[in-house]
């Protein structure tokens, strides 16, 4: 599969990936357990069927430590029983903000109400903020077909 555009060499989009990847690193330093972040971002990349980034993030997952165990079961993650309350209100919080079109009003009080029990208002902007940029780069990748498979952990920062 070749892809329909090269996204660091388009000028338009190789300025807005840039932009994205600064806004991403602020997520970043916001407390949020950084396999958390790996899991929501592996959760968002397989419903919305970005292959890159189900390559990426699980990959990335494994080298931070993460288990494999936990990288198969987050697709399943309210039927497996090795996600702690936390991690689980940050995936349902990234389902939620990544299905919004289901649900009237977006992403469900429950929900977020859930979520501010485990997590600081800033760890909620970081959740907020990892979850549109995952979305966004999910977009992007599937919209101009990127190729999977090839992802070398710390290849891209």
């Amino acid at each position: 599969m070749d892809a329909r555009l090269d996204l660091f060499t388009n000028p338009v989009l190789g300025k807005f990936i840039k932009h994205l990847n600064t806004a991403a690193r602020g997520a970043m330093d916001a407390g949020v357990p950084l396999s958390t972040l790996e899991l929501l971002e592996l959760r968002v990349s397989q419903i919305n069927g970005c292959a890159v980034c189900v390559d990426m993030h699980s990959k990335d997952a494994a080298h931070h430590g993460e288990t494999a165990v936990r990288i198969n079961l987050v697709a399943v993650w309210r039927e497996a029983t090795v996600f702690t309350e936390e991690e689980r209100a940050a995936l349902a919080l990234a389902e939620a903000g990544t299905r919004i079109a289901d649900a009237a009003g977006g992403v469900p009080d429950d929900v977020w109400q859930t979520a501010a029990k485990y997590y600081t208002e800033e760890q909620l902007g970081a959740l907020v903020a990892a979850i549109a940029g995952i979305n966004t780069w999910n977009r992007i990748n599937v919209i101009t077909q990127q190729p999977a498979g090839d992802y070398v952990p710390g290849q891209w920062g």
